[in-house]
C-alpha cells in the first residue's frame, strides 16, 4: 500500500519545503491543467488501472486526463500550495493525508451516486472522499536474495540486513506513516521509537514515495521495505519485479498482523475544470472501473463488486492468517505531526541520512 507532511511549527518555515517538493513531482509543471483537460493528483500504484480504465473515459467525455504521481502526501502538499489557485480537479490518495485534505479545506464535498454501496466507515458523511481501492499495509522482500522470510518485526534488526532496509519517509509517503501507525498500535508509542531507532541501524535510506522501493528490491540495492500489497502483488506480477509482499508480527509466535490502508478519492474545491471532475469520479467509482480494480490486485471499493478472478484469488491468499487491526484515523490526524516531528528527531537525528530518496528521472 504508493504510495504521502507533516505541519511543521510556522508557516514560512513549511511553505518552503513544500513548494519544492511541488515543484518536483512527476510528470508536473504548474501548468498541469489545460483546456479540455481533468487533472488527477494520485499517490503512486495504481498507474496499470489508469493505464486501463481511463482511455475509454478520454473517449466518451471527450477530455483528456492530465495525471500527476507521487507519494500520497506529497499531492496533499501540492494541492495546499496551490489552495488559492487549485490548478487539480480531483485527489487520490491514502490516509491519513486525504483526512488531511479535508480537514485543511481541500475538498468540496460531493456525493457521487456510486458512493452509495460504498462502507459508511470508508467514506466521509459529507461526501469530501470515499474509498476508491482497498488495499492493505504490508512490507515486501526480494525473494531471491532473502532466504529465510522475517517473520517478526525483531528479525528486521539481525545483521544479514544491516544496511539493506528502506521504507518511506512518513513526512510524505502514507506507506510511510503506516509503519508507525502500526508499530505503535503494536508496541506502544516510546518503544515504537525505540524500535525504529534501532532500526534505522539498519536502514541504508528513505525514499519520497514507496513506489520507487520496489524497483530498487528488484535491483538487490536493499531487501526489505515497506509497501502496500496491491502495490507489491501488481509490480511483482505485472511488473516484472522480484519482490515478495510479507506481513510481520509483533513478536515470535504471534500473528502477523496489518490494517486497512485504502487509496481514498476526492473531488478538489474550486478546481478548474469541476465538472468532469465530478465525470471521472463517478467513473472510476462505477461498476466497470471497479470490476477490473481486482486485475490490478486491488479490492473494489464497492460492497455490491465482488473480489474475484484469479488476482482477486491471490489477494485472497496473500492475507489469509493475517490479523487485520482498526485504525483510529481521527488519532492518527491529531499525533501525525508530532510522530513525524519525533522520526525526524529521535530516529534520522543527525545521521544524514538520505530521507527523500527519489527515481532518477
Amino acid at each position: 500500500m504508493n504510495h504521502r507532511n507533516s505541519p511543521r511549527a510556522g508557516f514560512a518555515r513549511k511553505l518552503l519545503p513544500m513548494m519544492a517538493a511541488a515543484a518536483l513531482l512527476q510528470g508536473a509543471a504548474l501548468s498541469a491543467h489545460a483546456a479540455g483537460s481533468v487533472v488527477l493528483y494520485t499517490a503512486d500504484g495504481l498507474e496499470n488501472l489508469y493505464k486501463d480504465v481511463l482511455p475509454a473515459f478520454e473517449k466518451k467525455e471527450g477530455v483528456k486526463v492530465n495525471i500527476v504521481t507521487a507519494g500520497s502526501g506529497e499531492v496533499v502538499n501540492r494541492a495546499n500550495v496551490e489552495k488559492d489557485a487549485p490548478k487539480a480537479d480531483v485527489l487520490i490518495t491514502l490516509p491519513p493525508f486525504i483526512q488531511q485534505a479535508q480537514q485543511n479545506g481541500l475538498l468540496q464535498p460531493y456525493q457521487s451516486v456510486n458512493y452509495k454501496n460504498v462502507p459508511t466507515i470508508a467514506k466521509s458523511a459529507d461526501g469530501s472522499w470515499a474509498t476508491f481501492v482497498n488495499n492493505y499495509f504490508s512490507f515486501a522482500i526480494n525473494p531471491e536474495v532473502v532466504k529465510n522470510q522475517p517473520k517478526t518485526f525483531a528479525d528486521l534488526l539481525h545483521p544479514d540486513y544491516s544496511g539493506k532496509v528502506a521504507y518511506s519517509n512518513p513526512a510524505t509517503a502514507g506507506d510511510g506513516m503506516a509503519v508507525i501507525i502500526l508499530t505503535t498500535s503494536l508496541m506502544g508509542e516510546d518503544k515504537a521509537f525505540e524500535y525504529l531507532k534501532k532500526l534505522e541501524q539498519s536502514a541504508k535510506f528513505h525514499t519520497k514515495g514507496t513506489g520507487y522501493l520496489d524497483v530498487l528490491l528488484s535491483r538487490n540495492e536493499i531487501a526489505v521495505a515497506n509497501g502496500d500489497l496491491q502495490m507489491d502483488l501488481d509490480d511483482a506480477a505485472n511488473g516484472g519485479l522480484s519482490l515478495k509482499p510479507i506481513f510481520l508480527a509483533a513478536e515470535a509466535g504471534g500473528h502477523p498482523t496489518t490494517f486497512q490502508l485504502p487509496y481514498a478519492i476526492g473531488l478538489i474545491k474550486n478546481g478548474p475544470n469541476q465538472e468532469a471532475g465530478k465525470k471521472l469520479i463517478d467513473y472510476l467509482m462505477s461498476t466497470e472501473v471497479q470490476s477490473k480494480v481486482p486485475d490490478i490486485f486491488g479490492i473494489p471499493g464497492r460492497t455490491d463488486v465482488a473480489l474475484s478472478g484469479k488476482n482477486g484469488a491471490a489477494v485472497k491468499q496473500a492475507i489469509e492468517g493475517v490479523k487485520l487491526i482498526p485504525v483510529d484515523w481521527n488519532q492518527v490526524m491529531a499525533k501525525k505531526a508530532d510522530w513525524t516531528a519525533r522520526w525526524k528527531s529521535e530516529v534520522i537525528g543527525s545521521s544524514g541520512k538520505q530521507i527523500e530518496v527519489v527515481k532518477p528521472k
